[in-house]
């Protein structure tokens, strides 16, 4: 590999806006990163994420005009 092209690689402070941190390899210069969402907030990944199940025409269709629809 060329020398002195490549970004200097440390160990930075990562701080979330919930209050957990953790350490990760960042080319950034700076020493503490700071998120507004991390995997232990993050609705998807802590698991309390809501579930909107949108019904489709056919399902709108048979809650309107009962099971049976057109016969």
């Amino acid at each position: 590999m060329k020398e002195k092209i490549h970004p200097d690689y440390k160990i930075v402070d990562v701080t979330c806006a919930c209050g957990a941190q953790f350490k990760t390899g960042s080319t950034k210069n700076t020493d503490v990163i700071k998120l507004d969402i991390c995997n232990q907030c993050h609705p998807f990944y802590s698991g309390k994420q809501k579930r909107v199940e949108s019904g489709g025409r056919v399902d709108r269709f048979r809650k309107r005009f009962g099971k049976s629809g057109l016969k």
